[in-house]
């Protein structure tokens, strides 16, 4: 939020990144996808309701907040990637590694393979998704929809996961897991940019429809 500190901002978004982390690992820990997006929704729906910081439910507002915010959106990007790059390390020394890294290989060898066009795409569908689980929640809580808020916010994380969708802290996570590199770090760049163009396309939308109403 704006005039939060640095490192209010930066805490929230270190457990930001261990949450997605821990995302992470249920998914590569199952074997039905469904379920395994399922689960993984459980991240973002506790960082909403924490009050958490992920880059990908802040990256949307841009076009709603003055340009302070964007040191906030800066600081949550690199506060998750410590998140991620925790989580990836936690698990190291215990049993369940071997599994992970191997999935983690595998996921990571397809989508840095990808070109620089479609991880982009898939960014930014990731990025539309994520605001609308993001304002879904928002709008919910402002209504007293609890039920509502937990549809709204886990069903866009489903469909971006089983559509195959690029998410750059997840990847962050996944990344790390499998064989952090020079390559990884272009196509978390990359999936970034992506994942704000889909982010704030809804409420350029909103305020473009809004001066035309005026």
């Amino acid at each position: 939020m704006p005039g939060e500190s640095f490192k209010s901002v930066f805490a929230k978004s270190v457990m930001s990144g261990i949450l997605i982390g821990i995302g992470g690992i249920v998914y590569l820990s199952v074997e039905n996808r469904y379920l395994g997006a399922f689960l993984f929704s459980l991240g973002l729906f506790t960082i909403i309701q924490f009050g958490f910081s992920l880059y990908t439910g802040k990256v949307g507002y841009i076009p709603e907040k003055r340009l302070t915010y964007m040191k906030d959106v800066i600081i949550t990007l690199l506060g998750n990637i410590c998140g991620t790059a925790f989580t990836a390390a936690a698990v190291i020394p215990t049993h369940i590694r071997s599994n992970i890294h191997e999935k983690a290989v595998l996921i990571m060898e397809s989508k840095m393979s990808d070109s620089f066009l479609s991880q982009l795409i898939l960014g930014f569908f990731c990025g539309m998704l994520m605001y609308i689980a993001v304002e879904n929640g928002r709008i919910c809580r402002k209504k007293g929809h609890d039920t509502s808020a937990v549809f709204g916010t886990v069903l866009p994380v489903m469909v971006f996961i089983l559509c195959g969708f690029n998410h750059s802290v997840a990847d962050c996570f996944y990344l790390f897991s499998a064989v952090p590199c020079l390559k990884g770090a272009l196509y978390i760049l990359t999936v970034a940019v992506g994942n704000a163009m889909g982010g704030m396309t809804i409420p350029l939308m909103k305020k473009l429809f809004d001066k035309e109403k005026e």
